[in-house]
């Protein structure tokens, strides 16, 4: 008899064992799902609170400020002006950036789609390459270009991770993984849902190990129906590389493309400096 039980429960584990693991992956399968959905759903809150679609739509912007410098994150003393004309005629993709600095504007940098330039009355000079490399990583990794062109790939993960602490903020932590395996996390405050801090990482081609590159958004205004953050900071590897100050901000001014063609800008530098 105790043999005739003990093979009666044996053979009902077997049979039990295959039902409660497809039990787990189900539940498993069902908990990720869950988990993807609040993370889609707490960006899209993210999209609303920045402005919807007048945010998503924007075509062009200019930003006034200044900027300082830090050195292995304490300042170095060096705080410049700038104008910062971005302009778009679709997408992030079809972005075009014009920063001008120093209060004479007479140092002027332009960013297209594959081109970092800068030009004074002397003429064009390409950007150092790692400066151009560090801006191009920086614009493929922002918000803007995570919300129009990695969401909408095929294979794209988006992970909610979890709540955490940005700027003594209580902050929801999304991470969004391309098909490639590239990643971005999104800190968003837990009540506003406006983006607190965007993080990556990328491998250091020098010393083969990965750079953390990181902006923290903070004094949001709302500027014609729009949530901007007048203070940006930004870290690398931990360390506050600079931070931008704005002090006034238009977004849809309808701005020339003529601002943003590089030989008009070398004309108008030249005629400038031969007075």
């Amino acid at each position: 008899m105790r043999l005739k039980t003990w093979f009666s429960t044996a053979l009902l584990a077997i049979a039990i064992a295959p039902c409660a693991s497809v039990a787990l992956a189900q539940s498993a399968s069902t908990t990720e799902a869950s988990g993807e959905q609040k993370a889609r759903d707490l960006l899209d809150k993210m999209v609303i609170a920045l402005g919807g679609d007048g945010w998503l739509n924007r075509h062009d912007w200019l930003l006034e400020g200044q900027v300082g410098y830090f050195f292995r994150g304490q300042p170095t003393g060096a705080v410049t002006v700038f104008w910062d004309f971005h302009r778009q005629t679709g997408g992030p993709e079809t972005e075009v950036e014009r920063i001008e600095y120093t209060k004479k504007r007479d140092i002027v940098q332009m960013f297209t789609a594959n081109s970092a330039d800068e030009i004074t009355f002397r003429g064009k000079v390409a950007l150092p390459e790692d400066v151009s490399q560090d801006y191009f990583r920086r614009r493929t990794h922002s918000i803007e270009v995570v919300l129009h062109d990695w969401l909408k790939k095929p294979g794209t993960m988006v992970v909610f991770e979890g709540t955490t602490m940005v700027q003594r903020r209580v902050a929801d932590k999304v991470t969004v993984i391309s098909p490639t395996n590239d990643a971005v996390t999104i800190e968003l405050d837990a009540n506003s849902h406006l983006p607190l801090a965007r993080t990556f990482q990328y491998r250091n081609e020098k010393y083969k190990d990965f750079d953390t590159d990181r902006e923290e958004y903070d004094g949001y205004h709302s500027v014609q129906g729009i949530q901007t953050a007048y203070t940006v900071t930004r870290f690398r590897n931990g360390d506050m590389v600079n931070q931008k100050f704005y002090t006034d901000v238009k977004y849809n001014q309808n701005l020339s493309p003529e601002l943003f063609d590089i030989q008009a800008t070398i004309a108008a530098k030249q005629k400038v400096g031969k007075k």
